[in-house]
């Protein structure tokens, strides 16, 4: 949510927004990818051009069906993409979409 929460406007957030929790199972196939494999300007503003590309390649060679790699804002936490795409996407159980509000206390 972090991720998400740095990319909009707080004078206006976002009404309709939901999150979608999933259950992984540990045989989904994934490439996590540490931090010394990346760029070294991986954490600048606006994103390096090659990090689009690494997310790029992850959907379209469809090697795996998830891509693990740090967090931008939080280095020692991942974010996970999830490939749809991906034959073993199937495997994964998506949850029912729930409302989702931010609290008002991020923007303060």
């Amino acid at each position: 949510m972090i991720e998400y929460f740095v990319q909009i406007e707080a004078s206006d957030p976002p009404k309709d927004l939901v999150v979608v929790a999933a259950d992984i199972p540990d045989t989904v196939s994934r490439v996590v990818l540490p931090r010394e494999t990346l760029p070294s300007n991986w954490r600048q503003v606006p994103a390096p051009t090659a990090l689009a590309a690494i997310g790029n390649a992850f959907a379209t060679e469809r090697k795996s069906a998830l891509l693990v790699l740090p967090s931008a804002l939080v280095p020692s936490e991942s974010n996970w993409l999830v490939n749809p795409l991906h034959p073993e996407f199937a495997d994964i159980q998506v949850n029912p979409a729930e409302p989702f509000h931010y609290d008002a206390r991020f923007f303060t």
